[in-house]
This record gives C-alpha cells, sequence and structure tokens, in this order.
C-alpha cells in the first residue's frame, strides 16, 4: 500500500474540507443578508440557524459515517463525501432562496463529518509508533485551512459573494477526481465488521459519559468553552460588519489572524505553557484570558482594537488543550477512545445550542426599535459563559490546585479490557 500519498490525500482532503469553510464564512452573512431584503436583524436569525443545522447534522452523522466506513471500508466513504461536498458548493453557488441554503447547509455537515472516517483511514495506514505524528498534523491542517480560507474567501467575496462557492466546488471536484486514481481501500476485509445502530447512535457517545463521573466536571467546562466559542464563531461577521462597517475582506483577513493566532498557541506555545503551568491551572488561566478577551470584543470601540484583543486573547487558546489533555488522565486507557468521541458529540451540540441563541440576541439588540442598543450581547454572553466555566473548573479541580499534584491516571479497567 502506498501509505506517503494515501496520508497525504487524507490530509489534503481535511485541509479542502476546512478550507471550503473557510472561504463561506466572510461571506455567508453578507449573502444571507440580501436574501431577506437587507434586514441585518432577520439575516442574524438565519445565519445561526443555518449553523446550528450545520452541527446538528454533523452530530447525527459522524458516528454513523464512522460505522459505514467499519462496514464497507475508509475510500468509498471518503470519496462519496467529497463528491457530495464539491456538488453541495455548486448548490449554494446558484442557490436561490433561503430555502435551498438550508439544504445546502444540511449536506455540507453531513459531508463533513467524515473527518471520522478520515482519522480512522490515517490509523489504518499508520505504524502505532508514528499515529501521534500523523494525528497532530491533522491539527495543523485545520490551522492552515482556517488561515488561507478566510483570507481567500474575503478577496473573493470583495469580487463576487457567489465566487467562493464556486472557487470551494472546483478544487474540492479536482481532490475527488485525484482521489478516485491514487487512493487505495486502507481497511482489509478481514477486520471490517457489521454496520451497527447502536454504535452509530450520536446519543450514545453523550451518556457513555455516565461511567466516568469523576470527569464530569471538567466535561462541563469544556462544553461550556465551546458554547462560549460557537457564540463568537457565530456572530463574528455580523457584528464586525455592523458596528465597524467592515467589508467581506476585512472581515476575512481578521478571521484569518485568527487561524494564524490559534496555529502559533495550540501548536507550538501549548507545549511550552502546560508543562510549566501543568494542566489545572493551564485551564484557569487559559479561561480567565478567555473571560477577558470576549469582554473587550463586545466593548470595543473602533475596529483595530480588536485585532489587539485578538493577539492577546489567542493565550486563552491553552484552555481546550488542557481541559482535554486532563480529562485523558482521569479515564482508564483503554476506554479514551469512548471519552474523546464523548468529547466531540459535545462540542457538537454547542454548535448546536450557541449560533441561534447568540445571533437572535444580536438580531434582537441592533434592531430599530430595541429598548438598548448593544451590538456585542452575544460576545458579554460568551464572556459570562467562560466566567462560569472558570468557576466551575476551580472548584472541580480544589484538590489538584492545592497539593499540586493531579489525581493520578485510572488503572484499565478490568471489565472491558480484551486480550
Amino acid at each position: 500500500m502506498r501509505r506517503r500519498p494515501a496520508v497525504a490525500f487524507v490530509l489534503v482532503t481535511l485541509f479542502l474540507d476546512i478550507l471550503g469553510v473557510g472561504l463561506i464564512i466572510p461571506i455567508l452573512p453578507r449573502l444571507i443578508e440580501e436574501l431577506t431584503g437587507g434586514d441585518v436583524s432577520g439575516a442574524s436569525r438565519v445565519f445561526g440557524l443555518l449553523a446550528a443545522l450545520y452541527s446538528l447534522m454533523q452530530f447525527l452523522f459522524a458516528p454513523a459515517l464512522g460505522s459505514l466506513s467499519d462496514r464497507f471500508g475508509r475510500r468509498p466513504i471518503l470519496l462519496i463525501s467529497l463528491l457530495g461536498s464539491g456538488l453541495d458548493y455548486l448548490l449554494l453557488a446558484w442557490a436561490p432562496t433561503l430555502g435551498w441554503f438550508f439544504l445546502g447547509r444540511a449536506v455540507s455537515g453531513i459531508s463533513g463529518a467524515s473527518i471520522t472516517t478520515a482519522s480512522a483511514y490515517i490509523a489504518d495506514v499508520t505504524p502505532p509508533e508514528r499515529r501521534a505524528q500523523n494525528f497532530g498534523l491533522i491539527g495543523a491542517t485545520f490551522g492552515l485551512g482556517f488561515i488561507a480560507g478566510p483570507a481567500l474567501g474575503g478577496m473573493l467575496g470583495d469580487i463576487g459573494l457567489r465566487l467562493p462557492f464556486l472557487v470551494a466546488a472546483g478544487l474540492t471536484l479536482v481532490n475527488w477526481l485525484y482521489g478516485l486514481w491514487v487512493l487505495p481501500e486502507s481497511l482489509a476485509p478481514a477486520h471490517r465488521r457489521r454496520f451497527s445502530w447502536p454504535r452509530a447512535n450520536p446519543v450514545g457517545a453523550l451518556t457513555a459519559l455516565k461511567r466516568y463521573p469523576v470527569v464530569l466536571g471538567l466535561t462541563a467546562t469544556f462544553f461550556l468553552l465551546h458554547l462560549a466559542q460557537a457564540c463568537v464563531h457565530s456572530t463574528w461577521v455580523l457584528y464586525t460588519g455592523h458596528r465597524y462597517h467592515w467589508t467581506v475582506g476585512e472581515t476575512g483577513i481578521s478571521l484569518a489572524i485568527v487561524g494564524a493566532s490559534a496555529l502559533l498557541v495550540q501548536g507550538g506555545l501549548v507545549r511550552v505553557i502546560i508543562p510549566k503551568l501543568g494542566e489545572p491551572r493551564g485551564i484557569l488561566v487559559g479561561l480567565s484570558i478567555g473571560t477577558l478577551a470576549m469582554l473587550g470584543y463586545g466593548l470595543a470601540t473602533r475596529g483595530w482594537m480588536i485585532y489587539a484583543i485578538l493577539v492577546a486573547g489567542s493565550l486563552g487558546g491553552i484552555a481546550g488543550p488542557s481541559a482535554q489533555g486532563l480529562i485523558s488522565k482521569r479515564v482508564p486507557p483503554n476506554e479514551q477512545g469512548a471519552v474523546q468521541g464523548a468529547l466531540s458529540s459535545l462540542a457538537s451540540v454547542a454548535g448546536i445550542i450557541g449560533p441561534p441563541v447568540a445571533t437572535g440576541l444580536f438580531g434582537h439588540f441592533v434592531r430599530p426599535d430595541a429598548v438598548i442598543y448593544l451590538p456585542g450581547a452575544a460576545f458579554f454572553l460568551a464572556s459570562a459563559l467562560m466566567f462560569t466555566a472558570m468557576l466551575l473548573a476551580a472548584r472541580v479541580l480544589k484538590r489538584d490546585l492545592e497539593t499540586g499534584r493531579p489525581t493520578p491516571p485510572l488503572p484499565t479497567s478490568s471489565t472491558d479490557a480484551r486480550s
């Protein structure tokens, strides 16, 4: 099997997935505003529902696509997802009404759920001693895609609001054609298993958390962190365009800076900061910085202030990896997959709840008849969520912080261990 080309293809596929998402982030709210007759308040609510629909489809279909790849192999699932994404971008490029946009975002969410299959492909073709290295490349790939996507989408959007969809479609379909020729199957028939609805049920990933009461407080912190981030992501373009009159291009540049800062912090500084602070303090420091950054976004009176807050606030990115790393130490080694799957599901649930709530707040407080004009309301909510997460984490980790010694990892569960 040609492992290097296979891994490269999967990484390029993941890059194009996040690139495609980044391409349309700067222009989608403006396009919706056009379709709703220029009503900013109404457009914000529609955008929130579209963002929630995307996360809902990922939540529902990620386990199913993973189980289907266990039954039929990784190659067909990856290629079908790629083809679906490419055709979906074409649909969105010419969608004449909002109804077509809702259909398109549903398809996008289903196609984007193939990340579980891509991760399984990399595990199939990579020796155990090199898997951590290749899984690290997935994070770097996402960071690069989110740098390039919004910047390119902003530039293309200044030319035409539909152009980014066409570019995303072209890149994705070319990669699909390339995959038809070069992508080998990674899962041998002897290692396949029957499709099971219980394994494909997304609720199962969440109910699995009941088996790990020691991590419930930390997973609640993790959920609140992702909920706050979902509030910010879903209102960023709406807020900066309304309050600072940023163009599509300026919005794209700001999002590229977000991606670059995240890549720098989570791809590099995390390895230096967390070993010195330890995970418990890393969580609290990261959430403290995040709380202040969200508050700063909502209070900033000039657009240039946002860039300063972006750079300083990016250090809050140590909270997520710290929480995830500490959670992984609180469960037995042979149950890591179940807990990580539950964390992924919680992030999807946050993506379902956060956008409609945040965009609804934004729309309410920028209406001409609003009693209080408060365009930064969603950012104040995000700040409150992060502050609550910090208080919860401080309570859960009180003993760790007092003793300076984290709870040792649990031994392998004898009930679930397999020889």
